[in-house]
């Protein structure tokens, strides 16, 4: 067999792999949109002069042959839905860099909301969920580069496993990533291993019953969090875009900073930061975000 040979069947093989995933993991979008239908901003928030509109993503995956045609043949929602490419990326950075946006840590937000005083201006929040290989390989860099500061929310019983076409990365890959980045990352939750669906393809943490297991599950989290880098964390970020108001009171009771939606809409001084909305990042909802920003 020449080496061509093998190739081909590589290739084959993946994209075989890609569309078996694609059966079984392309209908959890509908619970990542949040209260929104097509991830784009809607009119009343694009009316909004000022505000903070919380970014977040999944996978910035490479910018090449392979993964274009690979994503123009399969239907895969983590490649289309929950991931931007290399390049997308770093035009993304370089706008609101060229733009003068001011990037501002969850920390940050915190503090001006907690002020109660009118935010004035349009500020950006950066958030990375899960923190799979590409987030430290293709995504660390770049903000490294411009300085921008970010929040990764880990799921802390998944790191190292193979996940919806994926692999988590690794606490050594983590902490090593960390320690380059220094106070420009925020790591944070997002649970300890209740990132999942059940077979009704309803979120766990959603379904009745599950409140207890919850509550125990984010103390661990808490708890594996502390071991690995000696924090707590401040934040936390529900899977598949909300929970229930039994978890969002237990979460409030958890001297927490803000909880992380997949809500619509930007932070103002009005909002309550335990249903923080944001934005998935993507080629629907970049334009309307683009314009937001775009627009004084």
């Amino acid at each position: 067999m020449t080496r061509r040979t093998r190739k081909i069947i590589v290739w084959i093989i993946a994209i075989l792999i890609i569309f078996g995933m694609s059966l079984t993991i392309h209908r959890t979008v509908q619970y990542d949109k949040g209260d929104n239908t097509n991830y784009a901003l809607n009119k009343k928030t694009l009316s909004e002069k000022n505000g903070i509109l919380v970014f977040c993503y999944h996978r910035i995956i490479k910018d090449d042959l392979g993964i274009n045609i690979v994503k123009s043949l399969s239907d895969n929602s983590q490649l289309h839905d929950f991931a931007v490419t290399t390049t997308q990326f770093k035009n993304q950075m370089k706008f609101l860099k060229d733009h003068h946006i001011k990037i501002i840590s969850g920390q940050q937000m915190y503090e001006m909301v907690s002020n109660q005083t009118p935010i004035k201006g349009k500020y950006a929040v950066l958030t990375f969920d899960d923190i799979d290989r590409s987030t430290i390989e293709n995504a660390m860099p770049v903000m490294e580069k411009y300085k921008f500061p970010f929040t990764t929310f880990i799921v802390t019983g998944n790191t190292g496993r193979y996940r919806e076409g994926s692999k988590f990365a690794t606490w050594k890959n983590i902490l090593k990533a960390k320690k380059k980045a220094g106070n420009l990352q925020s790591i944070e939750l997002h649970t300890n291993n209740m990132h999942y669906l059940t077979k009704g393809l309803i979120p766990i943490i959603q379904r009745p019953g599950e409140y207890h297991h919850f509550t125990r599950d984010f103390i661990t989290s808490q708890r594996v969090l502390h071991s690995k880098t000696g924090q707590f964390g401040t934040s936390f970020a529900y899977p598949y875009g909300g929970g229930t108001d039994q978890t969002t009171n237990f979460l409030n009771s958890q001297n927490l900073q803000w909880v992380a939606t997949l809500n619509t809409g930007v932070v103002t001084d009005k909002t309550n930061l335990m249903y923080t909305p944001r934005m998935i990042i993507n080629n629907d909802s970049w334009p309307s975000i683009h314009k937001w920003f775009s627009t004084k």
